[in-house]
């Protein structure tokens, strides 16, 4: 194995929030006036950050109405929500097939394991707590806990030298183009994943070793 560590995304590569992350939708473009978006539109948004995904299905980017769905989400589902709309996004959220094995496989093996994701730090070690899961990762790094979202490679550099890690002994995974572009800019090697909604051929212009029809398909790829 030439990789000592695998990063990975969390939603739609390692988990699926979705049933929260479409209430806060929900609740957040009520608090706009505005109709509910469905599950399908809302989909494509889920690995953005909420002000982009926001503005991916309005078109408005105004930055006061922005800030307003960010705070209804936030105090609705998100890491300010008390009661069920908490338990919704720490509960509600379920590992996809082959997580947990993948990542327990990686740690047998003698591999670093960490997420770098858009969600919010706590919000992910919370789910693997509730999983009962957590003793499978070494390192949970949130959106909330950088300056920059991917694709910009803060979050992935920080998570290299918390482990003590270059980025060539390191793999990073992601269903979408903006983890391929977050692993482009740190200088790993990126495997796709599709788990979510962007297809095999949008990876086509970045640069990766392998694209996963799912973790299974990862886990027999890197030989775990």
């Amino acid at each position: 194995m030439k990789y000592q560590g695998v990063f990975f995304d969390f939603d739609y590569t390692l988990g699926d929030s979705t049933p929260a992350i479409a209430e806060g939708y929900r609740l957040g473009f009520a608090a706009l006036g505005l109709d509910p978006p469905t599950v399908d539109q809302v989909r494509p948004t889920i690995g953005l950050t909420l002000a982009d995904g926001y503005s991916l299905i309005t078109g408005d980017r105004d930055p006061e109405r922005q800030e307003t769905f960010f705070r209804t989400f936030q105090e609705t589902v998100g890491v300010k929500a008390r009661g069920a709309g908490r338990t919704l996004m720490i509960e509600g959220t379920t590992l996809f097939p082959g997580a947990a094995e993948l990542l327990e496989a990686l740690k047998n093996a003698g591999m670093r394991t960490a997420i770098v994701s858009t969600k919010p730090g706590d919000t992910i070690r919370r789910i693997f707590e509730h999983q009962e899961r957590l003793d499978l990762l070494d390192l949970v790094v949130g959106g909330d806990e950088v300056h920059h979202s991917k694709p910009h490679p803060e979050g992935l550099r920080l998570a290299l030298e918390k482990l003590g890690m270059d980025s060539e002994q390191v793999l990073f995974c992601g269903d979408t183009v903006i983890d391929a572009a977050t692993a482009q800019a740190g200088g790993c090697q990126f495997c796709a994943v599709l788990n979510g909604t962007t297809k095999a051929p949008a990876f086509e212009r970045f640069p990766y070793v392998h694209i996963a029809q799912d973790l299974a398909d990862l886990k027999n790829w890197l030989n775990v």
